[in-house]
């Protein structure tokens, strides 16, 4: 019981990230207010992990640590959350959370390319669907102007860097913990993006009200802490059973931007995310076979 409560708040948390950003960026823009959700999570993470745990293992990287954890902050949180944040400007936030949970698919097959082994039918056919499903989904939202390809392009770059991300960090033989790893991840990434949010941001337009400090708050304590809290949870238990609970993000997805932002959800919407869990279905049909004998 206590697992899948964990699977379902992980699952509602994650998936609100779009929403919320969604709302922020009418205060702010996108890089400002990527850049003080990253710094606040950093800051709470890395205060507990080092002010409130006395555990001998929350310790100060080593210098190859410290290389390790520039290039996994580098591509999870400047590349992938820096354009994700920027992508939410000029897309729809249902397709946002649809696109996240692709993650997997795009993950098998950079795997593949990297260890050099040829992807299985089951896993390509996976991903063709789950990119179908994201095309159908986002086809009338083209049209209407609540998304736009460009958008569209940056979303699906930023859906590539952590794909990267996720294949580098399980590639390192981690030796710090998983909360003191995200604190000094989202810390250093955000310091990287930091010079682009001064160049390209106009903070003239930055309003600090309800609305920016409530998705801010949000974003971090909720999305980067506790959600990432979560999904490190579910990951240490059983690492492929933790990916179902990626299944529900478009569901929870969705529904937010319904409820919250009026999206509308139309037989394209339904089709198209239908396709995208068909899609992680197949991808991981075979390891969840294995899982279950």
């Amino acid at each position: 019981m206590k697992n899948i409560i964990t699977g379902l708040l992980f699952a509602m948390l994650w998936a609100s990230a779009s929403v919320a950003t969604k709302i922020g960026i009418h205060s702010a823009p996108p890089l400002v207010l990527g850049n003080v959700r990253f710094f606040i999570a950093g800051f709470v993470l890395l205060g507990f992990c080092y002010l409130v745990n006395r555990d001998k293992s929350y310790r100060m990287p080593t210098l190859r640590e410290w290389r390790q954890l520039a290039i996994f902050g580098f591509l999870n949180t400047t590349l992938y959350l820096g354009l994700y944040v920027y992508a939410m400007k000029y897309i729809a936030a249902g397709i946002g959370s649809l696109a996240t949970s692709t993650n997997p698919l795009l993950i098998v097959l950079l795997s593949s390319w990297l260890i050099g082994r040829r992807p299985e039918k089951a896993e390509l056919w996976s991903i063709v669907i789950g990119m179908a499903g994201i095309g159908l989904a986002t086809y009338p939202l083209l049209h209407s102007g609540e998304t736009s390809l460009g958008g569209l392009a940056i979303l699906m770059t930023s859906m590539v860097a952590i794909s990267f991300a996720s294949v580098y960090y399980a590639r390192i033989q981690w030796a710090l913990p998983n909360l003191l790893i995200n604190g000094w991840q989202v810390t250093l990434g955000g310091i990287f993006l930091l010079p682009f949010t001064l160049a390209f941001s106009d903070f003239s337009s930055v309003r600090l009200d309800h609305r920016f400090i409530y998705a801010v708050l949000w974003l971090s304590l909720a999305v980067s802490v506790i959600g990432l809290i979560c999904w490190f949870y579910l990951l240490k238990i059983d690492t492929v059973k933790a990916s179902l609970w990626l299944f529900l993000c478009p569901l929870f997805g969705f529904f937010y931007a319904w409820w919250l932002l009026d999206e509308p959800i139309t037989l394209y919407t339904i089709a198209g995310t239908l396709m995208v869990v068909a899609g992680l279905y197949i991808g991981q049909r075979k390891k969840l076979g294995g899982e279950l004998q």
